[in-house]
């Protein structure tokens, strides 16, 4: 599916501006990024919508440093002129792990932003991603990124920032095609083999990619196995911590576990089969009463779960 990619994500170097004091961050800390092009009601909309505590730390991100990250890996005119995105870090206690949410973000998911923050060596933090409307999400990167050097006193390097923003983009790309769950654990999966057992050479990374590929049951075109290569060598020569990007993943890996074992994440999963059997239910009673007439019969059914919004299912039957 052919995506319009808007303003959205990434980063930019550490910027030593007057009004900002760098400082080692202390858990409950709180960081906002705004998209400098916001007007001052979607400022607010954007903090509303982020519960940003009175006084937090606030900071702009412009058009030119989302474009420092992006050109080269999407249309310049798919980053577009202006600065939207906005995000919300709130520091954790150490060990914590990464949590992610977003809204109004259509391309990067929640997950693709973990695997390229924690490569850019981001971790223990609740991260909030929004913007006043829909958009990609590709240039949202770019602030947290920001947010965090500044927040931790800690400054990410160039080349594992640019590493990190390809990832992110190989990633979406990749999701359009073979599924963004796929893509998010095939990226995870090479990320942790390579911390654990870094490959010697080209043809060691291609035989990785593949066998981890056809692990997870994807199929990989020619074009996508050499950008991965290609990606992952630059993971390889640049500046990255790779114990704590395996300690970071493993703890992304714990939550998902954690919720699954958890009431929450039991109703969850049970609704979602309530679901599927109200589905198959209606389907099979529409069906059988169908049997009996020669005209096609329309079906409608709606089902409310999880305290999410009704899903909806039109059907029509055949004789």
């Amino acid at each position: 599916m052919k995506r319009t990619i808007a303003s959205s994500l990434l980063w930019a170097v550490l910027l030593a501006s007057p009004g900002i004091a760098a400082a080692d961050a202390a858990p409950g800390d709180v960081i906002v990024t705004l998209g400098e092009n916001l007007t001052n009601e979607q400022k607010q909309k954007v903090l509303d919508e982020m519960k940003a505590p009175d006084g937090a730390q606030t900071i702009t991100v412009s058009n030119v440093e989302e474009h420092k990250y992006l050109d080269g890996l999407i249309p310049k005119a798919q980053i577009g002129t202006r600065a939207i995105s906005s995000s919300m870090i709130t520091i954790k206690e150490p060990g914590s792990g990464l949590h992610v949410e977003t809204h109004n973000i259509t391309w990067v998911t929640k997950e693709m932003y973990t695997n390229a923050l924690i490569t850019a060596g981001v971790k223990d933090a609740d991260i909030y991603i929004t913007a006043p409307f829909p958009v990609s999400g590709t240039a949202a990167l770019t602030g947290l990124m920001k947010a965090y050097e500044i927040s931790s006193d800690q400054a990410i390097p160039d080349d594992v920032k640019k590493v990190a923003n390809e990832e992110m983009v190989q990633t979406a790309k990749l999701a359009d095609s073979i599924g963004a769950d796929k893509a998010v654990a095939l990226l995870a999966k090479i990320k942790q083999e390579i911390a654990n057992n870094p490959p010697q050479t080209d043809a060691d990374l291609r035989a990785l990619i593949e066998k981890i590929a056809n692990d997870l049951g994807i199929t990989l075109s020619e074009n996508e196995i050499n950008n991965l290569i290609s990606l992952f060598h630059k993971m390889q020569n640049a500046h990255i911590n790779w114990d704590q990007v395996n300690d970071q993943l493993s703890k992304a890996k714990e939550q998902l576990s954690a919720f699954l074992q958890s009431e929450e994440g039991k109703t969850f999963i049970q609704n979602l089969i309530d679901i599927f059997k109200e589905i198959w239910n209606a389907i099979k009673s529409a069906f059988s009463s169908n049997q009996q007439s020669t005209t096609p019969t329309s079906l409608t059914l709606e089902v409310g779960a999880c305290n999410s919004p009704e899903v909806r299912a039109d059907f029509v039957l055949l004789p």
